[in-house]
């Protein structure tokens, strides 16, 4: 049975799953019926981060541009441009024993591409979620849903994988940002052009 988190919720993942090395981030949404005239293109990203909360260097940011880490830990499975159907929109697997050492956090974000000129924000999803699951036996592990917090938002924190004390925990975030990707970026150390 997942566990089902709150915001700001944190729980181990180590603990009840010994042996867990890796694990499928399934991240999904849906558009709301207010229609702005545009197709919404959400785009998942993971930035890895070290103890400063930055990232050590622009490989350290994971999305459809740049969709597998060198060190084979983090790996995006690809842009979904529309968020049709059921279940995750976009996945990012990540292999626990590969992630280096010097990454304390993963940072798991919701950007909508285009969000200014297509005049679209985070009140306009809805059924946003994230969850993880084991990649060996397709088990959910935990799931979070965001709710119905955001209004002028273009990006979102869903949550972050984090060690502490030798233990991979998972943290429900849940926060969002103006500003879109450019936005998340700055706050994590990343140069854009």
């Amino acid at each position: 049975m997942p566990v089902s988190l709150k915001k700001g919720q944190k729980v181990s993942l180590s603990k009840d799953n010994p042996g867990l090395t890796k694990v499928v981030v399934g991240l999904g949404w849906d558009v709301n019926a207010f229609d702005t005239g545009g197709a919404f293109d959400l785009d998942a990203a993971a930035f890895l981060l070290g103890d400063s909360g930055k990232t050590t260097c622009s490989e350290d940011f994971i999305f459809y541009g740049n969709l597998k880490h060198p060190s084979g830990g983090v790996e995006h499975l690809g842009d979904n441009l529309t968020g049709q159907g059921e279940g995750d929109d976009e996945q990012i697997k990540v292999d626990l024993t590969r992630v280096p050492d010097n990454i304390s956090r993963i940072a798991f974000t919701v950007t909508i591409y285009e969000a200014e000129e297509r005049r679209q924000n985070f009140g306009m999803v809805n059924n946003a979620f994230i969850r993880i699951f084991d990649e060996t036996n397709g088990q959910e592990i935990l799931r979070y849903d965001l709710g119905e917090d955001f209004s002028i938002e273009t990006a979102a924190v869903f949550g972050e994988l984090y060690r502490h004390n030798g233990e991979w925990k998972f943290n429900a975030i849940g926060s969002g940002y103006q500003g879109g990707l450019a936005a998340l970026c700055a706050n994590y150390g990343v140069d854009i052009e």
